[in-house]
């Protein structure tokens, strides 16, 4: 594993994985420049921790964690992904995978060499405010990889920031029946922008909260986080 490095490390988290004790590996770049994103170190900085100094923590928390997050930025533009997650699978860790889906060949690999155990799938917008909110037109890889991992049978949910500067109740319906639409049956969970932080985009720094009291639904379970 020599050569190989990450961003930085969060050595305990009940947050971000459902029901599993677990640490963040957190890699730097990203494809995509929304416009409420306040990680700008992710999302511009580089990899400067030794992988196998992460190596050496994960092993002397056997027995204490049960998984590993691997996060962004985006997680799938390092070009070591698949040693990253091969290393901490053969730990014995349970591995989930954040990523905005644009990759969908590094998804569908992780998937079919059964590398991740959880996927959490970053839905920015519908298609027609995807590059306004994204900065990228990249919405047609993005549901390459939702139907994908539809398809698939592998754990993942399926997550929306919400800005309101960028996005309405309207948007959050329309999402809705696009993924209901594939057949998607899952966990929908919109997270609200933390008001008050500095992002890289000219977006105001307070966002109203989501309403989703009227957003109607019938196979997936709309949820709000934040």
């Amino acid at each position: 594993m020599g050569g190989i490095r990450v961003a930085d490390l969060t050595p305990f988290t009940l947050l971000d994985y459902p029901n599993t004790p677990s640490c963040i590996i957190w890699i730097a770049g990203c494809n995509l420049r929304c416009a409420y994103c306040y990680n700008k170190e992710l999302v511009f900085g580089r990899n400067g921790l030794d992988f196998d100094e992460v190596l050496r923590f994960l092993k002397s928390r056997k027995g204490l964690l049960e998984g590993v997050v691997i996060s962004g930025g985006e997680p799938t533009l390092h070009k070591e992904i698949f040693h990253i997650l091969k290393a901490v699978k053969e730990l014995g860790f349970l591995v989930k995978l954040d990523t905005n889906g644009t990759r969908f060949k590094v998804v569908e690999e992780a998937v079919r060499s059964s590398l991740v155990a959880y996927i959490a799938l970053d839905f920015k917008a519908p298609r027609e405010k995807f590059e306004a909110v994204a900065k990228k037109e990249l919405f047609l890889p993005f549901s390459k990889t939702l139907r994908f991992l539809i398809k698939s049978g592998v754990d993942f949910e399926v997550r929306t920031t919400y800005h309101s500067s960028l996005l309405n109740k309207e948007d959050i319906q329309s999402m809705v029946e696009y993924l209901e639409g594939l057949g998607y049956g899952g966990n929908y969970y919109i997270q609200n922008f933390l008001s008050g932080c500095e992002t890289i985009g000219e977006v105001p720094n307070r966002s109203e909260k989501a309403d989703i009291t009227e957003i109607k639904r019938e196979k997936l379970t709309l949820l709000c986080r934040n």
